[in-house]
């Protein structure tokens, strides 16, 4: 490619020296030198440059084949197209059956088991409501019988407490009669020990009036010159003790 680079810059080089032709854009070039140059440049193209200008000069019938191929390709293309589209709708309508029996399956597996469940869960509900009416029942029954035992039980209490009452009733009563009885017990005592101190006392008065008495004679018989000695007093004799506790506070 360099030869036909270089005898190309000698073409150029070559025309551009070239004399002119008075009155014309033409100029005048020696003959032998283009040729030469130009046979330089023709054996030095390489064979791709042959093989392209084969396939220039057969381009209407390289052109003509490949679009005959095109037609054929483009006609198989769309027969196989078609096959592979009738293909696919028949695949989808099979799919499309099968997922419809298979939708009708489930839908009818759903509906048995929701007529199960349903029937199950009244089955459920009657047996819980017949268990919760039968323990409805146990339960009044027995908050009837408590109901009666506490009533039972409270009559008996108020029984109880009544009887206890009544106890109290008569330990009161039994205590007044008691404190009643210390009470004139007390009374007759304090009247005892009251007659005792009077007697003692009148006692006491007794020997006080005959010492009075006897120092009254002891006096006027020192006074009229008397020598003999003035008579003893008598011994008084003690009174009984009271017997029993005695109340001296009064």
């Amino acid at each position: 490619m360099y030869k036909v680079f270089e005898a190309l810059d000698e073409l150029v080089t070559i025309l551009e020296e070239a004399r002119g032709v008075p009155m014309t854009s033409s100029c005048v070039v020696p003959r032998g030198d283009i040729l030469e140059l130009l046979d330089e440049v023709r054996d030095a193209l390489p064979n791709e440059v042959d093989d392209a200008q084969d396939v220039l000069d057969r381009k209407d019938e390289i052109v003509g084949q490949a679009e005959h191929q095109a037609e054929q390709t483009i006609s198989k293309a769309n027969l196989e197209a078609e096959q592979a589209l009738a293909e696919a709708r028949a695949e989808a309508e099979r799919q499309v059956a099968e997922a419809t029996a298979h939708a009708d399956r489930l839908v009818a597996d759903a509906e048995n088991q929701a007529d199960r469940t349903v029937a199950a869960g009244q089955a459920k509900y009657d047996e819980l409501v017949g268990r919760s009416q039968g323990e409805a029942e146990r339960m009044i029954q027995a908050g009837r019988e408590s109901y009666e035992r506490s009533v039972e039980d409270g009559r008996i209490e108020q029984a109880r407490l009544v009887s206890q009452t009544d106890v109290v009733q008569a330990a009161h009563l039994e205590s007044a009669r008691i404190l009643d009885a210390t009470a004139d017990e007390v009374t007759r005592q304090r009247g005892e020990c009251d007659e005792y101190v009077d007697g003692k006392l009148a006692e006491f008065s007794d020997l006080l009036s005959h010492t009075l008495r006897t120092v009254g004679k002891g006096r006027a018989h020192l006074r009229a010159g008397g020598t003999g000695m003035p008579l003893a007093a008598p011994p008084v004799t003690p009174a009984p003790a009271p017997t029993g506790p005695y109340d001296y506070s009064a």
